[in-house]
């Protein structure tokens, strides 16, 4: 005689119980990773933000081409800002410097320009720490500082 050769009722049932169970894993793993991938990509928008703001600050000149001074007050429009310290104090949505919206909803940015007191053995008339910081629709923020020194 032969041995018949199969599952039984009870097999089918358990190896279709722990693939269900494997798979919900799966999904849920899977779901979590998904919405998770949006992160790395707030992130280094509002890093791309923060820097696109360090490199308009930075071209601008340390002291003011028509007085000669240092962070005299500044214009009323970001257009006509023309020294590093007219940032001082700009905050709000994403714009460029005409005021032009950058469709970026969500993001703000704050500048904060101050003196900096002897770095390197520069006087405070001579650097400036300048801070940009971004906020992002998650609620993070991203903060780079550097030094504007007279040059």
């Amino acid at each position: 005689m032969y041995a018949e050769r199969g599952f039984t009722l009870i097999e089918v049932i358990l190896t279709i119980l722990i693939l269900g169970i494997v798979s919900i894993g799966l999904v849920s793993a899977q779901a979590v990773m998904a919405a998770r991938s949006a992160d790395p990509m707030i992130s280094r928008q509002a890093i791309a933000v923060a820097e696109s703001y360090f490199d308009e600050i930075f071209a601008k000149d340390y002291l003011d081409p028509v007085t000669g001074t240092v962070c005299p007050s500044a214009p009323a429009s970001r257009a006509l800002y023309d020294n590093v310290c007219d940032y001082n104090g700009l905050a709000g949505g994403i714009t460029d410097q005409f005021g032009n919206n950058s469709g970026l909803l969500g993001y703000s940015a704050s500048v904060s320009v101050s003196p900096s007191a002897n770095l390197n053995g520069l006087t405070s008339s001579d650097v400036l720490l300048v801070s940009v910081r971004v906020s992002d629709p998650l609620g993070h923020t991203t903060l780079l500082s550097g030094y504007r020194v007279r040059y």
